[in-house]
């Protein structure tokens, strides 16, 4: 019997496009978020053809958000949310309060009423959650110092928006600029007890909901949910597993937004934080991996159906100005921020990049400030054009970071020179080492070993290298493994060895020696790609999890590939054999966490 899916047809529409002009857009050489905006478009409004579901398409990027800011808050701890709060929460305000300023002046100038030009320049204030968190994952920053100075920020952002989403229609009711409802709980009181907060005591009841939010999940929330997910891994099911860890994502998010007001990302990632104190953390990450990735490219195709292009013939000027608030205001104004805070430049430029854009929290309050009759349409329409314009140019707004870097960095240097530094203080923290160490030089090593990965097998295999003499360094993306790594004296640098900058810092081309430690056997390939091109006589050694990873692997220039199951296959075989065929008997003849040098024999058993 035939009958309408909107939710199947939407969801085909946006996956399948944005799959054909991502993959269009990756062999273009461009990101692939633009072939799925590109899509977007096609599928709105106001392209010809096909049209997918208008309401539907926002509440399934949604939850792209959600999963994504649950997996950033399984990476995420307090300790770290709480060791950036000097930057972050000073930080974010003053350039809230900056751009804010500058679109209510391009908002004033075009004529639009005072309450319309505040909404539009906070529309214009906070980044999209979405891309931020792309643009740091793709560069392997989130776990490093500027990946959480711009995660805090992004909090901070996300909580000064909540507080803007339940003010703005309470001012609007009280100007008489424009018309809506005021906050649930203080109309509540107001028709049940007959008391009158105002503003003051929406802000005032704003504030306690979220701070109860928050007390709930760091007091009972950080017993209950890891609690609850080591009762369901003790079932052994896995299908039990990935639901549980979709049911509290989800769950906690939509909860979060019904009962405290806060926004579902804010629940979300704090409902990923407190699970992030359990040893779960890293396999609930790569159960929900999946659906994030899916469930975020839909989120860029509903931006992309929002967005008219006639706008770019018929406002030029207005979208130009609207962009340079966005890509060069915003951006110039967090450098500054960053940079006054004694931050390292690289810091700098990184958050200032990462908040070049807006996004869902935007479109959010256009939508809002349009309803209660305080934002022109013409204002909701270059939010959106902002935003589509402003993510296509956020990766460019990366490269150009990446090539301005060492440009300041050289001036930087110059003016050091004129003044003599003090001498380094050689117990200094590790994280101190690093953020002095902001230039970074090629090293100086030959006939070396080359280290990808300081996790769990990286540290096995230099605790190796380091005791039998061999020279080597290590490519680490964490910068706390690099802070441990330079105070045990360890060369490192850090970066992704995917990219060909970091790699050639490695003097590949004299390395004797390539061990790609990192479990990513993608990034793995690509690396053992690039490294066989520039060092033909390199051996190249790597780790995989599945014969057919292995035999990519060899067929990128691996040399040789150790598949963790099949050794500890091995090891219980050789076990077992001491037992049932009466051999020698097995004895441990390492100490945990050592390996046996290459060209060192083993000692034979008595």
């Amino acid at each position: 019997m035939p009958h309408d899916t909107p939710l199947i047809s939407t969801i085909v529409g946006g996956l399948v496009l944005a799959f054909i002009f991502g993959a269009i857009a990756h062999r273009l050489r461009m990101p692939p978020l633009v072939g799925y905006l590109i899509a977007g478009v096609l599928v709105g409004p106001h392209t010809p053809g096909y049209v997918a579901d208008q309401s539907l398409a926002p509440e399934l990027a949604e939850i792209g958000v959600i999963l994504l800011m649950f997996g950033v808050g399984l990476h995420f701890s307090l300790k770290d949310l709480l060791s950036v709060r000097g930057i972050a929460v000073p930080g974010a305000i003053v350039q809230i309060a900056f751009a804010t300023l500058l679109g209510w002046g391009l908002g004033a100038f075009m004529g639009w009423p005072t309450g319309g030009s505040l909404v539009f320049g906070l529309a214009l204030s906070v980044a999209s959650t979405v891309v931020l968190l792309k643009a740091l994952q793709e560069r392997r920053l989130v776990e490093t110092e500027r990946g959480r100075i711009a995660v805090g920020w992004l909090i901070v952002e996300d909580l000064a928006m909540v507080l803007a989403l339940v003010l703005i229609p309470a001012a609007a009711s009280i100007s008489g600029e424009g018309h809506g409802p005021v906050e649930p709980l203080s109309a509540g009181l107001n028709r049940l007890l007959g008391l009158d907060l105002g503003v003051g005591g929406m802000i005032a009841m704003t504030l306690v909901k979220v701070v109860l939010f928050v007390a709930l999940m760091l007091v009972f929330g950080r017993k209950l949910i890891p609690w609850t997910m080591h009762r369901i891994a003790h079932t052994g099911s896995r299908e039990l597993f990935r639901l549980g860890v979709l049911a509290i994502a989800l769950g906690v998010a939509f909860g979060a937004a019904k009962l405290f007001g806060v926004s579902l990302a804010l629940g979300a990632f704090f409902a990923g934080m407190v699970l992030a104190e359990s040893e779960l953390s890293h396999r609930a990450a790569q159960e929900s991996l999946p659906l994030r990735d899916a469930f975020a490219v839909l989120f860029f195709v509903s931006v992309g159906m929002l967005f008219d292009p006639n706008i770019l013939i018929d406002k030029p000027l207005p979208i130009l100005a609207t962009i340079f608030i966005i890509v060069i205001g915003k951006s110039v104004a967090a450098l500054l921020i960053v940079l006054a805070f004694k931050k390292p430049l690289g810091t700098a430029l990184t958050i200032s990049a990462s908040l070049g854009q807006i996004g869902e929290f935007s479109f959010i309050l256009a939508a809002l400030g349009v309803e209660l009759g305080l934002l022109p349409e013409e204002g909701r329409d270059l939010i959106l054009a902002g935003a589509i314009i402003s993510i296509v140019l956020n990766p460019l707004l990366f490269f150009l970071c990446d090539r301005l870097r060492p440009l300041l960095e050289g001036t930087k240097r110059e003016e050091a020179t004129a003044e003599p530094a003090p001498a380094a203080d050689a117990a200094a923290a590790p994280e101190q080492l690093l953020a002095e160490d902001d230039d970074v030089h090629p090293t100086a090593l030959n006939s070396h070993a080359i280290l990808i990965g300081y996790g769990r097998v990286g540290k096995i295999v230099a605790q190796n290298l380091k005791s039998s003499g061999t020279p080597f360094l290590v490519i680490e993306d964490s910068d706390k493994r690099i802070g441990e790594l330079k105070a045990q004296g360890i060369e490192a640098f850090m970066g992704n060895a995917v990219a060909r900058q970091t790699l050639d810092l490695a003097n590949l081309s004299t390395a004797r020696s390539l061990a790609i430690a990192i479990p990513n056997a993608f990034e793995a390939c690509r690396i053992a790609e690039q490294a066989r091109s520039v060092n033909p006589s390199i051996l190249i050694v790597a780790r995989a999890h599945s014969d057919a990873e292995v035999d990519e692997l060899k067929q990128y220039g691996a040399d040789t590939v150790i598949m963790g199951e099949r050794e500890i296959a091995l090891g219980m075989v050789d076990r077992l054999a001491q037992v049932h065929h009466e051999s020698v008997p097995y004895e441990d003849r390492h100490e945990p966490d050592t390996i046996i040098p290459t060209g060192t024999a083993p000692p034979e058993k008595e």
